[in-house]
C-alpha cells in the first residue's frame, strides 16, 4: 500500500463525483416552446455550461451568459462565459449580473430560464443595490471573511446588499419557468445559501443581516447600515410564497455526500475499511483538527480511513502568513497526533485552499520529524497562520489547478 497515492486517488474520486460533465446531463429539463436562456455563476459555471451545450438538442434555441472565477473558463459555443473576481467581487462580475437581470426580464411565459449555480456565485454575481458601492460591498465581504464568519452569515448579509441574490433572479424572470441546477458547496445543501440563492426564496431579513454583522463585531459603511436599517421602505429579497416561485425549481445535482461516498469506495477497493464521519463538519479549522485527533486516538482497529467533508473557517489576525483552512487543519492535526501512525489529506474540491494556488496538503507520520530536521517550527507557522509556507517547505502541498467544481472540503485521515 502506498498511503500517499491512495489519499490522492481518494481526493480525485471525490472531485470526479461532482464533475458537471457527469452529474448535470440527467437533470436537464426538456426544451420549452419558446427560448431557453442560460444564466449563472460560480466556480463550476463554465463546466456546467459546457455540459448543457453538449446535451442540449441542436435544433432547440439556446443562449445565455455565465460568470466564473478567473482562470476557470472553458471554451463554449452558445453560452458566453465571463471571468470575474472571487472571493471579493469586481466590476466584471457586477456587469455580468446586471446583464443577467436584463436577459431574465426579456423572457415570457413560454420561455425557460436555466440557472447554473455553484459555490463562489455570491461574489461573482455581486451587483450592489442602489445606494451601496462596489468598494463598500468589498469592504464588508473582506471583514466577514477575515472574522471567520460561517458562510450562512456571510450570505445573509450579501443577499440584502446585491441585486440578483435572495431569489431576485427568479423574480426578474417575468413569468418564465425557472430551472435551477446547483452544485452545492454549503453544509446542509440549502439552496437559499448556495451562491446566496439567486432563485430560492429568502426567509431572512435586513435585521438578520445587521445581526450577523454585529455577531462578528463589524461596523459597516454608513450607506450599508442605512440600507439595512431601512427595512420595509426599500426593495428586498424575494420571500417564500411570492408568485415567481410557483414556476421555479431548485435542484442540487452534486454535493459533498456523493463525493465522500465515492472516496470511501477507493479505500474499500484497496482493502481498507472506510468510515464517512459527516459531510457537515463546520467550525474553526484548528478545533476540527483537534476533534479528529481525539477520535483517531480511540481507534484500535486499523487500517481505517476516517472521511469527512463540510467547510471549516480560519479567524485571521491583522498580520498573517499564507495558508487556507485545509492546510491549517492539517498543521494542527500534525501537532495533535505527534507522529502517530497516521496519514492525512485535506483539500478543497475546487482546487483552491482559501485564496492560494494549492488545493490543500498531505500529512505523513514523519512530517514533524522532517520539519524539525530543517529547523522548521510548526507551532510558529501555525501561530502565524502560515500553513501554506509550512507544507510548501516540505514539498507536501497538493496542487491541482482549478477543478471547475466545488462541493466543499475533503478530509481523509488514514490510520495505519
Amino acid at each position: 500500500m502506498n498511503p500517499r497515492a491512495l489519499l490522492l486517488d481518494s481526493f480525485r474520486a471525490a472531485v470526479a463525483a461532482a464533475d458537471p460533465a457527469t452529474v448535470l446531463p440527467p437533470h436537464l429539463p426538456a426544451p420549452p416552446r419558446g427560448r431557453t436562456v442560460v444564466v449563472g455563476g460560480g466556480k463550476a459555471a463554465a463546466s456546467m455550461a459546457v455540459a448543457v451545450e453538449a446535451h442540449w438538442p441542436a435544433h432547440a434555441p439556446l443562449s445565455g451568459l455565465v460568470v466564473t472565477r478567473y482562470r476557470h473558463s472553458l471554451p463554449t459555443r452558445r453560452i458566453e462565459v465571463v471571468e470575474a473576481s472571487h472571493p471579493l467581487p469586481d466590476g466584471r462580475g457586477e456587469a455580468a449580473a446586471l446583464r443577467m437581470l436584463e436577459l431574465a426580464g426579456a423572457l415570457g411565459p413560454d420561455d425557460l430560464l436555466l440557472a447554473l449555480i455553484s459555490g463562489g456565485g455570491s461574489s461573482l454575481l455581486a451587483a450592489p443595490v442602489d445606494g451601496v458601492t462596489l468598494p463598500e460591498l468589498r469592504r464588508v465581504t473582506r471583514a466577514l471573511l477575515g472574522a471567520g464568519a460561517p458562510i450562512q452569515d456571510i450570505n445573509t448579509v450579501r443577499k440584502h446588499l446585491t441585486r440578483l441574490s435572495g431569489g431576485r433572479l427568479a423574480r426578474a424572470a417575468n413569468g418564465a419557468r425557472v430551472c435551477t441546477l446547483i452544485v452545492s458547496d454549503v453544509v446542509g445543501d440549502d439552496p437559499t445559501h448556495i451562491a446566496s440563492g439567486p432563485c430560492a426564496p429568502d426567509p431572512t431579513t435586513c435585521a438578520d443581516a445587521l445581526a450577523a454583522l454585529a455577531r462578528h463585531d463589524i461596523d459597516p459603511p454608513a450607506s450599508i447600515r442605512a440600507h439595512l436599517e431601512a427595512q420595509g421602505t426599500v426593495a428586498d429579497t424575494a420571500k417564500p410564497g411570492e408568485p415567481c416561485f410557483a414556476r421555479t425549481g431548485n435542484r442540487v445535482i452534486a454535493n459533498a455526500h456523493g463525493s465522500l461516498e465515492a472516496a470511501a469506495r477507493v479505500f474499500e477497493q484497496a482493502g481498507i475499511a472506510a468510515c464517512v464521519l459527516s459531510d457537515r463538519v463546520a467550525g474553526n479549522a484548528q478545533d476540527v483538527a483537534m476533534q479528529h485527533a481525539a477520535l483517531a486516538r480511540t481507534v484500535s482497529k486499523r487500517p481505517l480511513a476516517l472521511i469527512s467533508g463540510g467547510e471549516t473557517t480560519v479567524t485571521l489576525r491583522p498580520r498573517h502568513g499564507r495558508g487556507g483552512r485545509n492546510a491549517e487543519f492539517l498543521l494542527t492535526l500534525a501537532s495533535a497526533l505527534n507522529a502517530q501512525d497516521a496519514w492525512a489529506i485535506a483539500c478543497d474540491t475546487d482546487g483552491i485552499d482559501g485564496s492560494e494556488d494549492n488545493a490543500g496538503a498531505l500529512l505523513a507520520p514523519d512530517t514533524l520529524a522532517r520539519a524539525r530536521a530543517r529547523s522548521i517550527d510548526p507551532a510558529a507557522y501555525l501561530a502565524a497562520h502560515d500553513s501554506y509556507g509550512f507544507f510548501a517547505a516540505l514539498g507536501d502541498l497538493v496542487v491541482t489547478g482549478p477543478t471547475r467544481t466545488n462541493v466543499n472540503d475533503y478530509r481523509a485521515l488514514l490510520l495505519t
